[in-house]
């Protein structure tokens, strides 16, 4: 976690009992509008490949995480809590998970086709294919702050 996200998960915690972890991270693709989605209340899931989780051995969210939402810049924008996570073959994700995501016009092929390409792009540079069954990690969270309010 950088300077900038740990002064900010200080100054919100205190005068309050931290929870023990935190992690600090860019959605991919495009963080900034992706965060901005965050902040606004659109955004309130997200999901990535199972895969990454195994290659890079990072755990997968739990329940209660909480994380720090970061721009193309590395700056905290917000604070999120996970409330949610599932695993999921990415063809059966349901249309309303992918709602929740936000993105675009909010449509169920809308999301597909980002993810499809993101994906295949994410898999390819590690030497993987695609495939439509791959397993996903897929995650709610609430929004629990908003830097610069």
């Amino acid at each position: 976690m950088n300077q900038a996200a740990q002064t900010y998960w200080n100054e919100y915690w205190k005068n309050k009992e931290q929870p023990e972890s935190v992690a600090a991270w860019q959605f991919g693709g495009n963080p900034n509008y992706l965060a901005k989605l965050v902040v606004d209340g659109i955004k309130t899931a997200t999901c990535s490949g199972h895969v990454f989780y195994e290659l890079e051995n990072e755990p997968i969210p739990q329940i209660g995480d909480y994380s720090i939402i970061l721009n193309s810049e590395d700056q905290p924008v917000a604070i999120i809590k996970t409330v949610e996570v599932t695993l999921s073959p990415m063809n059966e994700v349901p249309e309303e998970f992918a709602i929740a995501e936000g993105e675009g016009d909010r449509s169920y092929q809308y999301w597909w086709d980002v993810h499809e390409e993101f994906f295949k792009e994410e898999l390819q540079a590690i030497g993987r294919e695609f495939t439509k069954d791959m397993l996903l990690v897929c995650e709610r969270f609430e929004l629990v702050d908003v830097k610069n309010k």
